[in-house]
């Protein structure tokens, strides 16, 4: 048996599989997968083109759903995540090494095209409700260098040291089977992506677990393919309703509802900012997103701190 399976999961990725599928030559002792989420491009017949497993699903389960599905289809111990935006630089055995104990989860070292570690995306702290406060409204990007997102987004840290980690990128994460199963999977409500990595950390670190960082490990990643033919006001649908959804499930509803408040607030002052470019688009833009925000602030919460019925609604069932 492989030590570990590798999962990718493909939404509309033709433009990066082919790469990421040849990267894995520096991989040994693996098993590969790759879970189809309904391409309407050529992804499904460069993957068997590639003599690789594919799962081709009829519908888009989502990252979290495909994650999930990968997961069952295959058997090692170990699980990396792998985006199909992620093309590996090194082998996995300093990643593995990691995975001891209540070390349950690990990341790698994440580089941009010009072999830059991606510092603040690759490794960061749960967010805290402050974090994701300063997020929307803006302020992490206007003022970068706030102790609020200097914390968040781990500034501090040395991209070349080992470390302990709250939360690795899932674009390169390894975690153990036994975690996955102990968790349940990635939570599906999250659909189709965005907080499920999150969230899955969150939740194992809440179980006893600890993360971790290995920068001998590393993978070249662009980033964002997958919605690249996607409207900004899908991407910010999903982006914000999964965010509120993180903070439902995860803060008391003190600062539930200061994330709300922010989300609204955030979303009617991008509405005027961008009114002389879009016009009256963008209270139709971001009028759904200030709507959301005020409905779970004054929805009750349910006993684990959800909405399901809402992120069904939300995300159309399956996509």
């Amino acid at each position: 048996m492989a030590r570990v399976a590798i999962v990718i999961v493909t939404y509309n990725s033709a433009s990066e599989i082919g790469g990421c599928l040849d990267s894995l030559s520096h991989a040994s002792d693996t098993e590969v997968v790759v879970v189809d989420n309904a391409s309407a491009d050529e992804t499904r017949e460069i993957v068997r083109q590639k003599g690789v497993r594919l799962v081709a699903s009829a519908w888009n389960l989502g990252f979290a759903g495909g994650v999930n599905r990968g997961v069952r289809e295959t058997t090692a111990p170990l699980i990396l995540l792998l985006n199909p935006d992620a093309h590996l630089e090194t082998g996995l055995e300093a990643l593995t090494g990691r995975i001891t104990g209540k070390v349950g989860f690990a990341g790698g070292m994440l580089l941009e095209e010009d072999g830059r570690p991606q510092t603040g995306f690759m490794v960061r702290n749960l967010p805290t409700p402050a974090a994701l406060a300063f997020e929307v409204l803006g302020l992490n990007r206007l003022f970068p260098w706030n102790p609020v997102n200097w914390h968040y987004r781990c500034r501090g840290n040395n991209p070349m040291t080992p470390g302990v980690a709250e939360q690795p990128a899932g674009a390169f994460l390894m975690f153990s089977r036994s975690l996955w199963l102990e968790l349940g999977g990635l939570d599906e409500r999250f659909s189709p992506v965005w907080f499920e990595d999150v969230d899955f950390c969150a939740r194992a670190m809440a179980a006893g677990y600890q993360g971790a960082y290995e920068p001998a490990a590393g993978a070249r990643h662009t980033g964002g393919h997958s919605f690249g033919t996607v409207g900004v006001g899908i991407r910010h649908k999903y982006w914000y309703g999964n965010l509120l959804e993180y903070a439902g499930k995860h803060y008391g509803i003190i600062g539930f509802r200061v994330v709300c408040l922010a989300v609204a607030a955030g979303a009617l002052l991008r509405a005027v900012i961008e009114l002389p470019r879009h016009g009256f688009k963008a209270f139709q833009m971001y009028g759904g997103i200030l709507r959301l925000a005020l409905a779970r602030f004054f929805r009750k919460r349910t006993k684990d701190n959800t909405a399901e019925g809402e992120m069904c609604e939300k995300s159309g069932g399956r996509e």
